[in-house]
């Protein structure tokens, strides 16, 4: 049995709850509130039913992402989220602190990042800002370890980074001045691949964040990035000249490029500080490297998933027409969380292998409050999370409905 396997025992002299490791312990404990909740079994006269669980997740990797880049959370929001992923048996926290319109934590080399980066003047002309000094990431990393969950960074490469550009304009290719962006949307100004400034740039970052947070991984998004200024830079240019990144009918010399920028951060990741690469599946464009994992957001292929795992890959799934908490929520939408099946009857045996699991994302652009967030995350947060840890043999819709309800009073 695995880390996470414990067993519970209830009868009418004893309760006992067992496992091999303190989180197995953990998730009996949790196990237990929701039955004292009467969400598992019923209860007559304030008396628990007897009843034995034999109990381990389906999938080691059950995941949400958070997104304080656009919309600012407090530190004691963060917090909060995360002792709703502890009451449902999450295990990892995806914290998106850098994007176009707002740079999160703080750098201490880097100062303006915070000075500048962290702050936009929104479209009535206020100011909007916000970041986490190191303390407090330090704090809420283990905030959450206490509680069996690894908050895992991710820092936007090599787009996405508009923030980090205004604070320090020689990181693109004209090296102009801007300002973070302040509507949504993708930006077409982004790194420059053929400077050797956002290496170093990026190196020294690392280097400070790295140590922040002791998960395995290190996720480097990857996703959403124009070619559009690299193929009028003479420096990017010179950059595919010398690296002999030829375009082919899949992937243009540009994408070959970003391949390259992609790959030569995992490495400095590995060797300096001993990190796997998470990126979002755009990482496939141009090539990958055979030790990254992909997390694939995009829902209209409907080879997505083969794709995914077709390379040797390991792959986390994030379908947005599921998995995207900050859609609508309507009708379909929770039965269309917990329905979904990670695992098409077309993969072979060791491409399921390669599936960690799966992960929700909420992405701020809409959600300005901490109000709104809880309104978006929950009942399908619920349903995320029946799905990551239970075999499909035994999950039941209409026994999901009907433990949800019990849930509600909670909520409330």
């Amino acid at each position: 049995k695995g880390e996470e396997h414990y067993m519970i025992e209830i009868s009418e002299s004893k309760l006992s709850i067992k496992g091999s490791t303190q989180k197995a312990l953990f998730y009996g404990l949790k196990t237990l509130d929701q039955i004292l909740l009467g969400d598992v079994c019923n209860t007559a006269n304030k008396q628990i039913a007897p009843i034995r669980i034999d109990d381990e997740p389906r999938y080691g990797y059950r995941a949400l992402m958070l997104d304080p880049a656009r919309h600012f959370l407090p530190l004691e929001d963060v917090k909060f989220y995360i002792d709703q992923m502890a009451k449902y048996k999450y295990n990892i926290l995806q914290l998106h602190l850098t994007d176009d319109q707002g740079w999160r934590v703080e750098i201490k080399k880097y100062p303006k990042l915070t000075e500048i980066g962290a702050k936009r003047i929104e479209g009535e002309g206020t100011e909007y800002g916000g970041f986490y000094t190191q303390e407090e990431i330090k704090d809420v990393v283990k905030y959450a370890a206490d509680r069996f969950i690894t908050v895992i960074p991710e820092l936007e490469l090599p787009g996405h980074e508009m923030a980090a550009i205004a604070a320090y304009p020689e990181l693109s290719c004209k090296g102009e001045q801007g300002t973070p962006r302040i509507i949504w949307g993708v930006e077409d100004i982004v790194m420059c691949a053929g400077k050797e400034e956002p290496f170093k740039f990026l190196e020294d970052v690392i280097d400070e964040i790295a140590p922040m947070f002791p998960s395995e991984y290190f996720h480097i998004g990857g996703d959403e990035c124009p070619k559009i200024s690299w193929k009028e830079c003479p420096l990017c240019q010179k950059r595919i000249q010398e690296e002999g990144l030829k375009g082919t009918k899949e992937h243009s010399a540009e994408e070959r490029l970003q391949s390259y920028f992609v790959q030569r951060m995992e490495k400095y990741l590995a060797e300096k500080h001993g990190k796997k690469i998470i990126g979002w599946d755009e990482i496939l464009e141009g090539g990958l490297s055979p030790t990254a994992t992909i997390m694939w957001w995009h829902t209209w292929s409907p080879n997505a998933v083969p794709e995914a795992t077709a390379q040797g890959n390991h792959a986390i799934l994030s379908p947005n027409a599921n998995f995207y908490f900050d859609y609508q929520q309507d009708k379909n939408s929770l039965p269309g969380v917990y329905n979904y099946n990670p695992m098409p009857e077309s993969l072979s045996d060791a491409q399921k292998a390669l599936i960690l699991g799966i992960q929700a994302n909420l992405w701020c652009e809409y959600i300005p409050s901490f109000e709104r967030a809880q309104y978006m995350i929950m009942p399908r947060m619920m349903a995320m999370a029946e799905l990551a840890w239970s075999d499909p043999s035994v999950k039941s819709w209409d026994g999901f409905k009907e433990r949800m309800v019990k849930q509600f009073p909670r909520l409330n």
